[in-house]
């Protein structure tokens, strides 16, 4: 049966093997002969920039990725708050398309938004304003005109200094702000389902609005042992989490 896949938070980085091999399992066992895979941001724990492609755990997940490529219809990716910094020289190693967020897809006759997720997390008003600085081209083209090993070292301390936030904020402050997900709802009229990642909360959540019933699909994060994906026939979308 046609049917497309999204995955999103593997966070893939050479000290978590466990997680890598669930991919290897992934692309050999799940993924050939869908007609789309879609990455929805957080593949990667950090890209430091296009150039540090051939470091070998980076060229190996290339690999695989354009493996895949050549096993699905289609193969899209968009950057999580990981790893904004995938570019177009990465993209065409990987043999996959780089997608704006949000961006809205016709599945099988049923349109939905799909989203990385971070953007609409908006009371957690630090990390937007982070967010806010690194997604400007100035910032990003100032930050990529340093030497590599300079960017990898500020990309660790950015990840050790974002887990230790994490200790210090409430859950409530990093899941998605209901009148954020409504007002993204209103910029894509007619469309009732969204997709999205980041929170790591996996579920088919509902919101009311307007007297309609909204959906939002959350990703499974692959951390910790777990892993996942949502499977989107045209008669049956499913949260495959394990």
């Amino acid at each position: 049966m046609p049917h497309t896949l999204f995955i999103s938070d593997l966070h893939l980085n050479a000290d978590e093997p466990a997680t890598v091999a669930r991919f290897e399992a992934f692309c050999r066992d799940v993924a050939p002969g869908a007609d789309a895979v879609y990455i929805l941001g957080d593949f990667f724990e950090y890209w430091a920039g296009d150039d540090d492609a051939s470091e070998a755990f980076n060229a190996r997940i290339i690999g695989l990725l354009q493996q895949m490529s050549t096993q699905v219809g289609t193969l899209y990716l968009q950057h999580g708050n990981r790893d904004f910094l995938l570019g177009p020289e990465f993209a065409k190693a990987a043999g996959l398309t780089l997608l704006a967020d949000p961006c809205e897809i016709d599945l099988y006759g049923r349109k939905a938004i799909i989203s990385h997720g971070d953007a609409l997390c908006t009371d957690d008003v630090a990390y937007q304003q982070f967010r806010q600085m690194v997604r400007n081209p100035q910032w990003q083209a100032q930050f990529l005109s340093q030497p590599l090993p300079v960017r990898k070292a500020i990309a660790e301390d950015l990840r050790r200094k974002s887990e230790a936030s994490k200790q210090e904020k409430a859950a409530a402050i990093m899941d998605v702000n209901a009148d954020a997900v409504a007002s993204l709802f209103a910029r894509f009229p007619g469309i009732t389902d969204l997709i999205h990642g980041h929170t790591h909360r996996p579920a088919c959540h509902t919101q009311h609005l307007d007297a309609n019933e909204y959906r939002r699909w959350v990703l499974p994060d692959w951390y910790e042992g777990k892993w996942g994906y949502l499977r989107c026939s045209a008669d049956v979308w499913q949260l495959q989490c394990y």
